[in-house]
């Protein structure tokens, strides 16, 4: 790992913040209100197990990558981690975008999911960057 963890541009950390209280916010919301994933027009038993188990899942993986986020953020973790942890938040959002392609749901909501991953994919190239300009520094 990186030991020059202060190359990681300050707005970076920002938007890896926000993005953390966005999934945190997110995964609490979902605990005490499944209608903010199932709302009513789709039919779905609010109150089968199963479907409580699926949303119980669903929030809980929300809010562990949120609060993953925030951990390495405040921390002022490596560029790796917050690589890592990018990545994995992108990968949700690619998930989301191929699920509304699939189930025939392109509506504007798709619009969110794209634009974070967007962002995401920014950070990323932009993390990689401070990577190896600190492995370039190490070397020489």
């Amino acid at each position: 790992m990186s030991a020059h963890i202060d190359n990681v541009p300050k707005w970076v950390r920002i938007v890896i913040g926000i993005f953390a209280v966005i999934n945190i916010a997110y995964g609490v919301m979902c605990y005490f209100d499944m209608t903010i994933l199932f709302h009513n027009a789709t039919g779905l038993d609010l109150s089968s197990t199963a479907l409580k188990n699926a949303s119980y899942e669903y929030a809980s993986r929300n809010l562990a990558i949120g609060l993953a986020l925030g951990f390495v953020t405040m921390i002022k973790g490596a560029p790796e981690a917050l690589v890592i942890l990018t990545i994995v938040r992108a990968l949700i959002e690619l998930q989301t975008i191929i699920l509304s392609i699939v189930e025939g749901n392109i509506t504007a909501m798709i619009i969110v999911p794209v634009v974070f991953l967007v962002v995401e994919v920014f950070i990323v190239k932009t993390l990689i960057g401070v990577i190896k300009k600190e492995e370039e520094l190490e070397n020489s």
